[in-house]
């Protein structure tokens, strides 16, 4: 997050607590970690843990891009093209992926070290001044349930893809795990228990946070993530209220032109655009955005421009968008590769959440249902389009709306969640394919042998 500069580590944290007394002898305390009485002892304490829960969340494998990047290359059918070198994105990209891939192994160890720091932050809330306690622990809150959505959604079978309460999903640890013995090895929990979870921190993570809170957590923020986890569980009703309470709020507006919402650095000086709900913030002192890693390029024409230039746009997504469609431009082609627009800002900030999703979230869930709650689903999907430069369409259709809802977001890893929930494919690959679920990587089932692996993998 901006101004995080300082990482802040709780777990096992190597020390020599050093003490030098007037007559100049050295005395040294060695311990193999900070006794937790000590590390969080004040309510300073336990608000700088916090600080490191969001330098934990901003991690280049988490919500750094790591999760987006991950999501992209799996439903890679036709539309992404990868030209880049490294064996982990390789085997995303190809369905190819081995037990010991750096990208399963990096996002889920960096989440669960993250979440390990909001347990601890939610160990020690008694500590907290009164008057910052619910914030604090809604932010937290807010942490911990997002990873173990995202976490779910990448190591383990979709939602409604057979038995949610049999199939296995990820363990679920709920306290800080501060030495490491035959005990702390948790056997995964079932798809249904890690969903209960997500919703029973996010849920309280919105009674708790305030509706401003600067670059860090809002209840706002905090209802999109539910409007997603409903979504994803085919919950109809609760996503479409969950999204049109945040359009509501009135407290993030669309912004006129689509092109706004992009170049955060360049264009914005940091700051997120109106229609930002949740972004990592990306300063030049601290942060990667590892979008801009693998979808960006160098510009020569446009300064501050950077990336590998890995991942590229196919003309067969090109060719989905209409004529005179401001979103089907957003490309550029320095060379022979075209690459999105939207990461070549090397400070720009990662995009989680923003209003577009919202009215594309309640014009699909109003259709499904057949209500009209905050707008017709036509009135919603029209502001979608005639944003873009679109002519106002006659009619809304489902088709019409996943459409939209692809097109508006391409790039931004919400696409891999949105083939599965419909039950659509990824080129030959079916929704439900053990090809587009991650391994547990081969390192944590090797020392704990509650650990199932995903079917398809040794």
């Amino acid at each position: 997050m901006k101004y995080i500069i300082k990482k802040y580590y709780l777990l096992l944290i190597p020390a020599m607590l050093l003490a030098t007394g007037c007559d100049s002898k050295l005395d040294v305390l060695p311990t193999a970690s900070i006794d937790e009485k000590v590390a969080l002892g004040t309510s300073k304490d336990v608000e700088v843990t916090l600080i490191g829960c969001y330098d934990g969340l901003q991690d280049t494998d988490v919500y750094g891009g790591g999760f987006q990047v991950t999501a992209e290359l799996l439903a890679a059918g036709t539309e992404l093209l990868f030209g880049g070198t490294y064996s982990n994105l390789l085997e995303l990209y190809n369905k190819t992926i081995t037990t010991s891939n750096s990208s399963a192994l990096n996002t889920w160890t960096d989440s669960y070290n993250t979440i390990n720091r909001a347990n601890n932050v939610l160990s020690a809330l008694t500590i907290v001044d009164e008057d910052k306690r619910a914030k604090v622990e809604g932010e937290a809150l807010f942490i911990r349930g997002s990873l173990y959505f995202e976490l779910v959604k990448l190591y383990a079978k979709t939602w409604g893809d057979g038995d949610n309460a049999a199939n296995p999903g990820v363990p679920i640890v709920l306290t800080p795990t501060r030495g490491i013995s035959e005990e702390d090895n948790r056997a995964r929990n079932s798809v249904a228990e890690v969903y209960a979870q997500a919703l029973a921190d996010l849920t309280k993570a919105k009674s708790l946070l305030p509706v401003s809170n600067g670059i860090y957590a809002t209840k706002n923020a905090a209802t999109a993530q539910l409007s997603r986890l409903y979504l994803m569980q085919g919950n109809y009703a609760a996503a479409r209220d969950a999204a049109n309470e945040v359009i509501a709020a009135g407290t993030y507006s669309l912004e006129p032109a689509f092109s706004s919402n992009f170049f955060t650095f360049l264009n914005n000086g940091g700051a997120n655009p109106d229609e930002y709900i949740f972004s990592i913030v990306v300063t030049q002192q601290d942060g990667t955005n590892a979008m801009n890693t693998y979808f960006g390029s160098t510009i020569t024409t446009i300064p501050g421009t950077s990336g590998r230039g890995d991942i590229r746009i196919s003309a067969a997504h090109r060719l989905l968008y209409e004529a005179g469609d401001v979103r089907g431009a957003f490309f550029i082609t320095p060379s022979n590769n075209t690459f999105t627009r939207k990461h070549l800002d090397t400070f720009g900030n990662v995009l989680i959440f923003r209003l577009a999703e919202m009215y594309l979230t309640r014009a699909e869930a109003n259709f499904r249902l057949g209500t009209v709650v905050g707008a017709t689903p036509l009135a919603d999907l029209n502001v979608i389009r005639t944003r873009a430069g679109l002519a106002a369409a006659t009619t809304a259709t489902l088709e019409s709306i996943l459409k939209e809802r692809h097109l508006e977001l391409a790039f931004e890893g919400q696409n891999l969640h949105d083939i599965k929930r419909n039950k659509q494919s990824v080129g030959t690959f079916p929704y439900n394919s053990p090809k587009l679920i991650l391994p547990i990587p081969q390192r944590e089932t090797d020392v704990n042998t509650k650990l199932t692996q995903n079917e398809g993998y040794n």
